[in-house]
């Protein structure tokens, strides 16, 4: 089930916010968002609004990007626990139905302007199918998510309008809400990703297993039910962040 039918079930309880905060870049966060789909799965009756928060892994990032060996080296270390760490996320990717390919991956991109897309498609109601879309070129495909001609392609492959969404790609419209929102991100201690944050008072992060999920879905339903939630300050979250590479 993926998370348009989520969105919009008729009948269900809800909608229950749910904010993903996630990077493009992070394979994990794919890997969440495949839990995340799953847990919804299991609870038909609760319909989701996602919300998509930009988390950037790397905020210094060249605007065009650095090669891949490059980046992996500097960030995690030798090749022998490079290809320990991918191998680990090739596995989890199978159990969730993703053919990460890491080898077809040659620069590692800065991922603001596919933030800014998601951004964009969102007010034409396509935010899901643009996420989904850039998360596979990116890590099934190895195109590269940082050039805005290719993400000019994932767009118009989504159904988005090419010469509005060119020109928007090609401005700096949505920049500064992207930086915004990251910064707003670290001042709530999310210092890893993917993380998720139900009606803005339960949080937890890291690539969480479904069953997880579940329970959590279902402490916010039975508190919604009960009486309204707490707007007060989200606490600590719960569970380590996993970063991306």
């Amino acid at each position: 089930m993926g998370l348009g039918k989520a969105v919009t079930d008729k009948g269900a309880i809800g909608p229950m916010r749910i904010e993903f905060i996630f990077d493009t870049v992070c394979p994990w966060c794919f890997v969440g968002l495949r839990r995340l789909e799953r847990a919804l799965a299991r609870r038909p009756a609760v319909a989701a609004e996602i919300v998509w928060r930009p988390f950037l892994l790397n905020p210094d990032m060249p605007e065009d990007g650095i090669p891949r060996a490059t980046y992996l080296e500097r960030k995690f270390g030798g090749p022998a626990r490079v290809a320990r760490m991918l191998a680990g996320l090739v596995e989890a990717g199978r159990g969730e139905g993703i053919a990460f390919d890491f080898d077809a991956i040659t620069r590692t991109p800065n991922s603001l302007h596919s933030h800014r897309l998601v951004r964009h498609a969102g007010r034409h109601g396509l935010a899901v199918q643009a996420v989904e879309a850039i998360l596979r070129a990116y890590f099934e495909q190895g195109r590269d998510i940082g050039d805005r001609a290719v993400l000019g392609d994932i767009a118009i492959g989504i159904g988005l309008p090419r010469e509005a969404t060119a020109a928007f790609l090609a401005g700096t419209e949505g920049r500064s809400d992207v930086f915004m929102e990251n910064a707003h991100t670290h001042r709530l201690s999310i210092n890893g990703v993917p993380c998720f944050v139900f009606e803005t008072s339960y949080g937890i992060a890291g690539a969480q297993d479904p069953d997880i999920l579940v329970r959590m879905i279902d402490l916010v339903t039975e508190g919604r039910l009960e009486a309204p939630l707490s707007r007060a300050a989200m606490p600590a979250l719960a569970g380590p962040g996993k970063e991306g590479c």
